[in-house]
């Protein structure tokens, strides 16, 4: 019965190894637009209140009179705030740091 398992498991690793690497092929913005999909599916507005809380948007954000309670009066405003801070030229260097949450958040709620 123990066998049994851990060859279900392994076939669900196998499962999941193939699109995790088509993940990495991905360019920055499909990466974004899938996480993004993904989130606004599942009405995920934390998602996006943590990646703007990485930001520098957020500081001038505050700079500006607001806060990140502001930001996140509704899912529609928070997502498209959302699309104009992480278009791939504004993050420079922060790029690889997006990139690597968007395939987390992707593998860990894309078939819920």
């Amino acid at each position: 019965m123990s066998d049994h398992h851990n060859s279900e498991d392994q076939n669900t690793d196998d499962q999941n190894t193939a699109p995790q690497d088509a993940l990495e092929d991905m360019s920055y913005a499909e990466l974004r637009d899938l996480a993004f999909s993904i989130a606004e599916h599942r009405l995920d507005i934390g998602f996006f209140i943590d990646l703007m809380s990485h930001t520098t948007a957020i500081a001038s954000v505050a700079d500006e009179g607001g806060s990140l309670g502001d930001i996140s009066g509704s899912l529609v405003e928070t997502i498209h705030a959302a699309k104009q801070i992480f278009g791939a030229e504004s993050l420079g260097e922060q790029e690889p740091l997006f990139r690597a949450r968007y395939i987390e958040y992707i593998r860990e709620h894309r078939s819920s």
